[in-house]
């Protein structure tokens, strides 16, 4: 798994006019290519009527799957410049679709390739971004007389605890930055004398606004 990684926030919708053409612009994360058929997918039904539903996604770790689509705009005019601000932007797992109606006045292929570029940055703008870090979840089980010495330990150092259970002992458990294990470990042992069991659980992204 990739330790750390730029996306948005989620889904967004977001509208501009330009030579009285209307460019709506949709993003989402996806996490596979389907989801990302069926997104669009989803957006071209909503706007049969439109003269255009142009589209472009990026995802994998390595921004391995990529694909832009031009919705019967000049080549290269709508889903390359949506692919390009995705790419700039270097955010992963997300598709944009931006929709257009006609309003008239021909923009010409380079006023398509701002007009597409624009729209899908306002897209991202209106999104916003997060930076996902890989954590490990560990499990601390000491005895009650330790929960407020590590508690407060554990907040003054910035951490969030993210579940208490409380039985014959205190089990908190708290996210660690992936790679920093051992010496998380090491310091909770310090801090108790070595009287707390400290577990490593599983993965998980945690979100931080850009």
């Amino acid at each position: 798994m990739i330790t750390q990684y730029r996306t948005v926030k989620g889904y967004s919708e977001s509208e501009l006019e330009i030579n009285k053409s209307r460019f709506i612009t949709y993003v989402n994360r996806i996490e596979t290519i389907d989801d990302a058929s069926r997104f669009i997918e989803q957006i071209k039904k909503k706007h049969l009527d439109a003269s255009h539903n142009c589209s472009a996604y990026t995802l994998g770790d390595q921004d391995q799957l990529q694909k832009a689509d031009d919705d019967g705009e000049p080549t290269g005019t709508a889903g390359r410049p949506i692919l390009e601000v995705l790419k700039k932007t270097a955010v992963k797992n997300v598709v944009i679709v931006v929709t257009r109606y006609f309003g008239g006045i021909k923009l010409g292929a380079g006023g398509l390739i701002r007009a597409y570029g624009k729209a899908a940055s306002n897209g991202l703008l209106a999104s916003g971004l997060v930076e996902r870090i890989l954590h490990t979840r560990l499990s601390i089980c000491l005895d009650y007389s330790l929960q407020g010495l590590v508690e407060n330990s554990l907040r003054a150092d910035g951490y969030r605890i993210e579940h208490k259970e409380f039985a014959e002992k205190v089990t908190l458990t708290v996210l660690e930055k992936c790679g920093h294990e051992e010496t998380f470990i090491k310091k909770i042992r310090d801090l108790t004398a070595a009287q707390a069991n400290i577990t490593c659980l599983d993965q998980t992204y945690a979100e931080i606004a850009i």
